[in-house]
Formats: structure tokens, sequence, C-alpha cells
């Protein structure tokens, strides 16, 4: 199966990802590389946990957009 996964940097430089698809299933590391290979694991375990989500839960990927904003 595949997830799509949301990855961010943190205030301390860790790498953080999350997985929308899946509430509750994120993981944390210093590196992309251990990152990703902590993300499989976790991903694993959520579906050994609760099992494969309904397909209509697993969402699709549209992009990413920056929008400026003036503050109030």
């Amino acid at each position: 199966m595949q997830f799509n996964i949301i990855i961010e940097k943190d205030e301390d430089g860790w790498f953080v990802a999350t997985v929308p698809s899946l509430p509750g299933c994120h993981t944390q590391a210093q590196s992309l590389d251990d990152l990703l290979e902590r993300i499989r694991e976790a991903i694993a375990l959520y579906l050994d946990v609760k099992g494969t989500p309904p397909a209509e839960e697993l969402r699709s990927f549209v992009g990413v957009q920056i929008v400026d904003v003036e503050a109030c």
C-alpha cells in the first residue's frame, strides 16, 4: 500500500512525519533517511493494530499552496 506523508521540520531541527489518512500515525527523526524508515515502521504498526482503513478514508494528495495573509 502507498500512503501520503507530510514532512515538516520543527523548531529544534527534527524532521516530523505525519500520515493524514491514519489519524495519530506520526514519528520524528534527526535525518530524512531515519524518518522514512521510522514512518514505515509506524504505518506498519498502525495497520497491525487498527487494520486497513476503508478506501473512502484514504486521502489523495492535491498540492501545497503558500497563502499570504495581512496581519490584523
